[in-house]
């Protein structure tokens, strides 16, 4: 049974840092791209949106996708797909993209804005560490309660062996 308070904990705190992980990657290609000084007049090919949720009494959540082309410094056409963009640029619409070059080209369509992406990267990991220091201190504390009440790993629960000092009072479970 203990298993499952340190298994849940666990597979929250590896959720938590993989969430992390993906997120500081996406802000430092996007940082990579803005700080190379390369842009491009790229089109728009596609506009789309998905949803989520609406199911019974959730609220109903919308992202807007935009699908772009453009043809980078070195002749290769290079399309990208961008989450949130401006809900102004239709199919169509010429739109400047910053990007930077090698194996893959990392593109975006945002115009610069590093303070508000620091700012934004520094709120959602300082909240995700708040949930990972959660989960561990959840963890240690459950370790160091089942240890000063005789339960761990391996210990047999039925043992009458283990007496407890409460308050000056010995008891024998």
């Amino acid at each position: 049974m203990e298993l499952f308070f340190y298994l849940v904990p666990s597979l929250i705190l590896a959720l938590v840092l993989f969430m992390a992980y993906r997120l500081l990657r996406r802000a430092m290609q996007i940082r990579r791209a803005w700080n190379s000084g390369l842009t491009a007049e790229a089109r728009c090919l596609r506009v789309y949106t998905t949803t989520h949720g609406g199911s019974g009494d959730t609220s109903v959540s919308t992202t807007l996708h935009h699908v772009y082309e453009f043809t980078a410094r070195d002749g290769r056409t290079v399309r990208f797909e961008e989450e949130d963009g401006p809900g102004t640029v239709l199919e169509g619409d010429f739109v400047t993209v910053y990007y930077a070059e090698g194996a893959t080209v990392v593109a975006t369509a945002k115009a610069p804005r590093r303070t508000a992406l620091a700012a934004s990267m520094i709120g959602v990991l300082a909240f995700l560490g708040v949930v990972a220091g959660f989960c561990i201190a959840f963890m240690i504390t459950f370790n160091q309660m089942s240890d000063e009440f005789g339960f761990g790993f391996g210990d047999d629960v039925d043992d009458t062996t283990n007496t407890v000092v409460v308050d000056g009072v010995t008891m024998t479970p």
